[in-house]
């Protein structure tokens, strides 16, 4: 990648990245890679560990009250691959370089992936949906967890290879 390319999505001086069509380029890539890690990992992977799938568009339908399993599942895409990884780039890496510029990106990642996972088992599903805090930690829940993980982990790699961020 170019100086003026890195520079056109994370410029050296400020916190947060600037909001241009390069920004907006690395979250949804980022979005994209993530959210389709997430799938391989929820749809083929967990199966085989807790029986069946993931099913994110479950949980939106228990939060929003949606009829429809299709639109449930057009909202966690689009929740995925735009304003999760816009999140990455506008929360947590400026928190993390404000509070602990010591880490490394793959723990501020990782670290990235535990919040969306609290996010969708507690304040989503139960908060929210009112079922059990964590689904009562069944499998299911660690399944989750890795799934939020290797999340966290995708779109952090995908935004250090697009920003040419070190450390």
């Amino acid at each position: 990648m170019s100086a003026s390319a890195v520079s056109a999505v994370r410029p050296h001086q400020g916190l947060f990245p600037p909001l241009t069509l390069a920004t907006l380029a690395t979250a949804i890539l980022a979005g994209l890679l993530a959210d389709g890690a997430w799938e391989i990992w929820a749809r083929f992977i967990t199966p085989l560990w807790v029986g069946g799938p993931l099913q994110p568009a479950a949980l939106v339908q228990s939060v929003f009250g949606f009829q429809s399993f299709a639109l449930a599942e057009v909202v966690h895409l689009v929740v995925g691959i735009v304003f999760y990884p816009l999140g990455y780039l506008f929360v947590a890496r400026p928190i993390a370089d404000r509070f602990l510029p010591f880490l490394p990106w793959p723990v501020v990642a990782l670290g990235f992936g535990v919040g969306l996972w609290v996010f969708a088992l507690y304040i989503m599903a139960h908060l929210i949906a009112g079922l059990p805090p964590f689904l009562g930690f069944i499998q299911l829940t660690w399944a989750s967890l890795v799934g939020h993980l290797i999340f966290g982990l995708v779109c952090g790699a995908v935004v250090r290879w697009r920003t040419g961020a070190t450390g």
